[in-house]
């Protein structure tokens, strides 16, 4: 059988298989690179070619511009394809649209590589897959027993609450434009919210990709007070990046109620330092039970744990009798979350 470290083993750049000659998710330009999904620590321009499923080369193109690498391949999620000594799968991992978990095989040896992903449902991307596999490599965004996501319907609840209690105010939700905006617009749209949703102007692209990939978002509009009185937002929802919140832009709009849809509003002292007066706890990434379940359900003869909370998940494994190691690895930031 070949040997983990030559099928996939982490590098200054990111992991690199040395069996199919590439790079998942590198952090700097590389030759080749196979890119789980969109977001900017996963996926950056300037590689000499890019592996990944169809949505998520629209999302990098959309960001970078059409030249982001020199060649790129389109992946179809379970189609398996040869690359080198190697052959590669993209599984969906529920993260956001077009996110996969990449299967990288040889001589028996089966590695899955994660990158970010989450199992509970969104009705914005396809759903996670488990993919049996010798070593699982797992994100740990939330990798401590704190981390706990709620319903996030429930959530989503909570914001038509207090909309309803301040029908003269304007609720602006701080969302990371890939994902997670889209995903909070299209469950208020689940939950019945018919009205105009507004966009900060960094949203507007990405959301227009979405609706043309099939996820339906209802009326969107800008959200600019130029083209309107201030009062004209009443009762709104904005939806906008997180730093806005604080900033002078937000302040055009009357009496504004802060939000913050994200999985680290679970810790109160982060969203009071923030100024956030309505937390939603509402995460793309798997939290602490998720996590947990994902590895026993797969049942790995090993676990290699990336950008996160590395050595709780890595001593919960060895607990369980399952071997574990940190990668240690850098360049992956959990901002977007």
């Amino acid at each position: 059988m070949m040997r983990a470290e030559d099928l996939l083993c982490p590098t200054p750049a990111g992991l690199y298989s040395k069996a199919g000659d590439f790079h998942v998710d590198p952090t700097r330009p590389v030759p080749r690179a196979l890119i789980t999904h969109g977001h900017a620590d996963h996926a950056r321009p300037g590689h000499g070619a890019v592996l990944a499923t169809r949505e998520t080369l629209r999302i990098m193109e959309s960001r970078y511009g059409e030249g982001f690498a020199g060649t790129t391949e389109a992946a179809r999620l379970g189609e398996t394809m040869a690359i080198g000594d190697a052959a590669v799968t993209f599984q969906p991992a529920g993260h956001v649209l077009g996110s996969a978990q990449i299967l990288v095989e040889a001589d028996g040896l089966r590695i899955v590589a994660s990158g970010d992903y989450k199992r509970s449902a969104d009705p914005t991307c396809r759903a996670f897959v488990p993919v049996p596999c010798d070593i699982f490599i797992t994100e740990a965004t939330f990798a401590l027993p704190v981390f706990r996501h709620p319903d996030p319907e429930a959530e989503i609840a909570k914001l038509l609450s207090s909309l309803a209690r301040f029908p003269e105010r304007a609720h602006l939700v701080g969302a990371y434009s890939l994902g997670k905006a889209q995903r909070v617009i299209r469950m208020l749209r689940d939950a019945g919210y018919e009205r105009t949703i507004y966009l900060h102007g960094a949203m507007e692209k990405l959301c227009r990709l979405y609706e043309e990939e099939g996820v339906a978002l209802g009326d969107l509009a800008p959200a600019t007070v130029a083209t309107g009185r201030k009062g004209d937002f009443a009762g709104a929802v904005v939806i906008c990046p997180p730093a806005q919140i604080a900033e002078r832009w937000a302040r055009r709009f009357p009496d504004p109620v802060a939000c913050f849809a994200s999985g680290w509003m679970r810790i109160r002292q982060r969203a009071k330092a923030s100024g956030v007066e309505l937390p939603l706890i509402l995460s793309d990434h798997a939290d602490w039970d998720e996590l947990t379940a994902t590895i026993t359900e797969l049942a790995p003869r090993e676990v290699w744990v990336t950008h996160g909370r590395e050595e709780a998940l890595v001593r919960w494994c060895e607990l369980q009798g399952i071997a574990a190691r940190p990668l240690h690895m850098v360049g992956y930031e959990d901002e977007a979350e």
